[in-house]
C-alpha cells in the first residue's frame, strides 16, 4: 500500500466535499442557525440525534452549547438522544429501535424547540421517525444529511445536504457545520465576539 498517495487521495477527497459544502450550503446554514437561535431565545432547546458516527456527532454537538465552544459563558439549551442508554435500551426492547428518538422527542420535546437529525442516508428509519414526532408536537424537524437526502428531502427544514455520496467525507461535513453552528449560536446570543475578517 503506497501510504502517501492514500493520504493525498483521502485530503483532496475531503477538501472537493467541502469546498462544494461552500457553495451550497451557505444560506440553509444561515437559516438554521436562525431557527435555533429563535429557538433558544424563546426559552427552547436543539435536539441532537443519529445512529452510529452521527450519534456520537449528536453527542459531540449538544455538549458545545450545554458546556461551552470558544469560551466561558451561560450554558446553551442542547440535549443529546443518544445518551440515555436506558432510554435507549428499554425503547429497543418494549417498542422497537425504530422509536428510541420518537419517545424521547414525545417525552422531551417541546413546540418550538428545534430537532437536530444527523444522518448520511436520511434513510434510518429511527431519526425518520423521530423527525415525524418532532412535527408532530410542533418541534422545528431540521437535519444534516448527504448525497440524495433520502427521506429527509420532505421532512426537514431547513436541510443541510452535504453534497457527497462517501459516508465518511459526508460526516466530516457534518460535524464541521455542527461546529460552526455551535459557534454561530455563542456569536448570536453575544457570548462570543464574531472573529475579525
Amino acid at each position: 500500500m503506497d501510504l502517501r498517495h492514500y493520504f493525498e487521495r483521502e485530503i483532496d477527497e475531503h477538501l472537493a466535499v467541502a469546498q462544494e459544502a461552500r457553495h451550497v450550503l451557505a444560506t440553509p446554514f444561515a437559516r438554521l442557525v436562525e431557527t435555533c437561535v429563535l429557538s433558544l431565545k424563546g426559552g427552547g432547546k436543539i435536539l441532537f440525534f443519529g445512529n452510529g458516527g452521527s450519534a456520537a456527532d449528536a453527542q459531540h454537538l449538544a455538549t458545545e452549547l450545554t458546556v461551552r465552544y470558544v469560551g466561558n459563558r451561560p450554558a446553551i439549551a442542547g440535549l443529546a438522544l443518544t445518551t440515555d442508554t436506558s432510554a435507549i435500551t428499554a425503547t429497543g426492547n418494549d417498542m422497537g429501535f425504530a422509536r428510541i428518538f420518537s419517545r424521547q422527542i414525545e417525552a422531551l420535546g417541546r413546540t418550538g424547540d428545534v430537532a437536530i437529525a444527523l444522518s448520511t442516508s436520511g434513510r434510518s428509519v429511527n431519526v425518520i421517525r423521530g423527525l415525524e414526532q418532532a412535527k408532530t408536537q410542533g418541534l422545528v424537524a431540521a437535519a444534516l444529511g448527504g448525497g440524495d437526502g433520502g427521506a429527509l428531502v420532505n421532512l426537514a427544514d431547513p436541510l443541510l445536504l452535504v453534497p457527497g455520496t462517501v459516508t465518511a467525507r459526508i460526516q466530516e461535513v457534518h460535524i464541521m457545520l455542527g461546529q460552526m453552528l455551535c459557534g454561530a449560536i455563542e456569536i448570536e446570543l453575544g457570548h462570543a465576539r464574531e472573529p475579525s475578517p
